[in-house]
């Protein structure tokens, strides 16, 4: 086993000793990613999660769980300051209002100190904008088709040699890079490398990426530097993605069956 390190919990502490996330995330037609990408970073420890969507996004995850502090789309640029770490792009989509939203949003994040974690459209809308001002910590979790987006490569290119691809995108974007895949390459800004090892064709699912950034985003809520939280997040991601197949086979594992195995993968870290 990987030497993992999990944050610490205290027993004299209260829901800010573990962080808050904001979570922008979610469209008409992808209020699911919302969900994943929220429950997850509570799975993982964190203390607090909102979510920032628009009024069918925020219906639909309030009908689901009690556990999501709901914060419309349009207040989401006033409340950043209140947040450790902000997430963004899972189920976003890349429409004019998202365009404009991104733009906005990301323009004050430079300005601020705060753990930003990309992920899904918040990457496709990156690759738009080349001139874009950066946040200074900030985290991108693209799949290999996002990737070749943000290198304007040819996806064969970046399967070819994945943990080139990883460090080419943490060099251009100064930032530190979780390249998805059967063998997901982790890259620091300093161009440190760790290849995961566990997961399997379980994780081959769609919402799967949005559950690993929840739990990227709740590592990083509770503390831990951006590399070590990213090689946490896709062992866990990885075994929980195992621990659930063997219950429920390779083929029927969904996203959401992901979340409940969380505490089993944390578990079998801790017990070992």
């Amino acid at each position: 086993m990987e030497d993992i390190i999990l944050p610490l919990r205290k027993q004299n502490s209260h829901k800010g000793s573990y962080g808050k996330v904001l979570n922008i995330a979610g469209s008409p037609n992808f209020s699911g990613a919302a969900y994943l990408s929220s429950v997850s970073a509570l799975k993982i420890g964190c203390g607090y999660v909102a979510l920032a969507s628009v009024p069918s996004v925020l219906q639909s995850v309030a009908a689901k769980t009690p556990d999501i502090v709901l914060v419309p789309i349009k207040q989401a640029k006033n409340v950043l300051k209140n947040y450790d770490v902000v997430s963004m792009g899972c189920g976003f989509s890349t429409e004019a209002p998202a365009i404009l939203m991104f733009k906005s949003i990301m323009t004050e994040l430079a300005i601020m100190d705060l753990p930003v974690i990309l992920d899904a459209d918040g990457i496709n809308l990156l690759a738009k904008f080349k001139k874009i001002i950066l946040p200074d910590r900030l985290i991108l979790t693209p799949h290999p088709k996002e990737a070749a987006r943000l290198l304007n490569k040819d996806v064969s290119e970046i399967l070819y040699n994945m943990e080139d691809a990883a460090t080419e995108i943490s060099l251009n974007y100064k930032c530190t890079t979780v390249l998805k895949g059967h063998n997901t390459v982790v890259c620091s800004k300093k161009l440190k490398i760790y290849i995961n090892q566990t997961g399997n064709s379980a994780l081959a699912k769609a919402g799967t990426g949005d559950v690993l950034c929840g739990m990227v985003s709740g590592l990083i809520a509770q503390g831990m530097k951006s590399f070590e939280a990213c090689k946490t997040a896709v062992y866990l991601h990885g075994l929980a993605g195992e621990l659930a197949s063997k219950d429920l086979t390779e083929y029927s594992v969904l996203a959401s069956d992901i979340l409940n195995y969380i505490p089993k993968a944390i578990k079998t870290v801790m017990d070992n």
